[in-house]
């Protein structure tokens, strides 16, 4: 019976540690782990990555240019120096690696 124990025991504890490592995998992505980070408001209409906020479902479904709330993958590092052209009010953009109110779509 304790060989049954042991048994249970390691498996309970393998599946612990795998349950770490899948948690570890799906907050780093592979692209963020070679030196990439989230920016938003950087984006064309149409070419952010995933999961940009309200109004957008993934990829792909910004609706406006530079819109605060989407983001694109840039090298770690580049994100708030970003050469961006002035907003529509003539105040400088920039990038940032939190999620903007600037630029929102209707």
């Amino acid at each position: 019976m304790s060989n049954k124990v042991a048994a249970t025991s390691s498996l309970a504890i393998a599946a612990a540690v795998a349950a770490a490592l899948t948690t570890a995998t799906v907050t780093t992505t592979p692209a963020q782990a070679a030196g990439k980070e989230k920016c938003y408001g950087v984006s064309l209409a149409g070419q952010n990555d995933c999961a940009a906020g309200p109004g957008t479902t993934c990829a792909g479904t910004s609706t406006v240019d530079y819109q605060g709330n989407a983001w694109t993958l840039v090298p770690a590092g580049t994100c708030a120096s970003m050469d961006l052209p002035a907003g529509t009010d003539g105040s400088k953009r920039a990038g940032s690696l939190e999620a903007l109110k600037r630029d929102l779509p209707s």
